[in-house]
């Protein structure tokens, strides 16, 4: 199975988190947000720069990056489009998702 193959393969697989060898990870659930978090998460999904999610939450674009910095580590990803990712397979970005930026 070539790269490609594979990670499509994980990719498809909806609501889990996966350990470093491409496994899913057994009886864990899905990690714990701050609501601030979560209104990162939000922005993030939909496609927000961390510019433009500073003026959209009213804060600092470090405090931002600290943010982006804790839900990398929470979801065991490395970058911005895997946060999306993860979020579209864990169901955040449904109707409990909607309203996390008033």
């Amino acid at each position: 199975m070539d790269f490609g193959t594979a990670l499509h393969d994980i990719l498809d697989r909806p609501g889990q988190d996966y350990q470093d060898d491409g496994e899913p990870r057994r009886g864990e659930s899905p990690p714990h947000l701050t609501p601030t978090q979560m209104k990162v998460l939000r922005c993030v999904y939909s496609g927000l720069l961390n510019k433009q999610i500073a003026y959209e939450l009213g804060m600092a674009e470090a405090t931002v990056k600290v943010h982006m910095t804790a839900l990398m580590r929470k979801l065991n990803v490395r970058n911005r489009t895997q946060v999306a990712v993860a979020a579209g397979h864990l169901g955040w970005h449904g109707a409990a998702f909607r309203g996390a930026v008033d």
